[in-house]
């Protein structure tokens, strides 16, 4: 649709405002669209942590445990016990790890559950003289395969698994009958198995809540300043509109107070209703109103009405939400027509969830075009407009697609 499908035939009209770009609608603060910032922030850094610890799992037991392992391998009480057990975690890490990183953890107690009884069977085989040496690997390194198992969940799930560790290598060291010396080193032990491990679950957790709470206030402050900003726009683009359609209609009724022009003729009757017209939609642009396109078709309808032209005017179906933008290309070039229209009008709007068409039917006289374009299919963006006129009657069509 061109620029002047509703461009006056007197010279001194103006033509209202251009179409210019809708103004944005702002989010609400709790919509889902709002809040898809800060879980992606909170994501990307939950998924840093995971990271993170997998590649400290996953280290730890290759680079730490496997050398000391193989190094100390004749001196354990069970050596294929402790090189199996040390295989079976390896690749059972491996999974977890990757399904974690993934998104999709596995289950986390038959996980738990596993690495305990591995946690049970190394223990009794290493044996006395590994008790507490780095071969017998469980000690540093099944606790990060604990926060594998659990991530995501409470921390109190982690802190009954590390005990349980604690309460099976107690066990051990009594079994092997423990001296002064063996009970300080299991606390010491036990205070590292319990530190490293928890401090990273724990600290991960708070950076991510931090995170998605930061991101969560930047995400609102954004959303306001847009709001402010659209609607300063809105207004801006109000006042230009209102002023460019108030310059028209007051040079008509300028015209009319100094005796220029004849409050008879049909072009000075047709040029007050077009400007009326525009009056009317624009402000019915601003109501809070469940369908505004309709609202503004029936303000335009109700002003020919009260003009003295008998107008139909049939919906069929609901429109979708609409930009401001699209409404008035598709209400428009029909306000002009309807404005030029004699005898009778039909003014019909069939909606559905991806198109809405806009028809008016009107009599047909002679006489050349008053408004819009020449007969033809014209387009405008995503609304094309359709003008038709046999001698009997004038068909104006406004149709926008998703």
């Amino acid at each position: 649709m061109s620029a002047d499908l509703n461009a006056p035939a007197h010279p001194t009209d103006a033509p209202e405002a251009p179409n210019r770009a809708s103004v944005p609608t702002p989010r609400e603060p709790d919509s889902p669209a709002a809040l898809a910032a800060p879980a992606a922030v909170a994501h990307a850094s939950d998924r840093g942590a995971r990271i993170a610890a997998v590649a400290i799992a996953l280290a730890w037991h290759v680079a730490i445990a496997l050398p000391a392992v193989l190094s100390a391998r004749a001196e354990f009480a069970a050596p294929a016990v402790v090189l199996g057990a040390w295989i079976l975690v390896a690749v059972t890490g491996a999974v977890a790890g990757v399904r974690l990183l993934q998104g999709s953890p596995l289950p986390p107690w038959p996980l738990a559950g596993l690495l305990l009884v591995v946690d049970a069977a190394v223990f009794a085989a290493a044996g006395e003289r590994q008790l507490f040496t780095a071969a017998n690997w469980v000690w540093g390194t099944l606790g990060w395969f604990f926060v594998l198992a659990v991530w995501g969940r409470r921390v109190v799930g982690l802190i009954a698994l590390l005990s349980t560790h604690a309460l099976i290598a107690l066990v051990a060291v009594l079994v092997h009958g423990p001296d002064p010396a063996d009970v300080a080193r299991y606390v010491m032990y036990v205070y590292g198995t319990f530190s490293l491990p928890v401090a990273v679950f724990v600290g991960s957790t708070v950076i991510v809540g931090l995170a998605r709470e930061r991101a969560a206030v930047s995400a609102a402050g954004h959303a306001m300043a847009a709001e402010r900003d659209a609607a300063e726009r809105g207004l801006r683009e109000r006042r230009d509109r209102l002023a460019l359609v108030s310059s028209a209609a007051g040079r008509v009724l300028g015209d009319l107070a100094g005796g220029q022009a004849d409050p008879d003729d049909p072009e000075v009757q047709r040029r007050c209703m077009l400007a009326a017209a525009r009056l009317r939609r624009l402000i019915a642009e601003s109501d809070d109103v469940p369908d505004p396109l309709l609202h503004e078709l029936r303000a335009a309808a109700d002003l020919a009405e009260r003009n003295g032209l008998p107008i139909d005017l049939v919906t069929i179906g609901t429109p979708p939400p609409l930009p401001v933008e699209v409404r008035r290309r598709l209400a428009d070039p029909l306000t002009g027509t309807l404005a030029d229209a004699r005898g009778w009008a039909r003014l019909t709007v069939v909606s559905g969830p991806d198109e809405v068409v806009v028809s008016l039917v009107t009599p047909d006289r002679e006489g050349p075009e008053s408004t819009g374009p020449p007969p033809g299919e014209h387009d405008d963006g995503p609304v094309q407009y359709l003008y038709e006129r046999d001698g009997n009657i004038r068909w104006a069509q406004t149709r926008w697609r998703r």
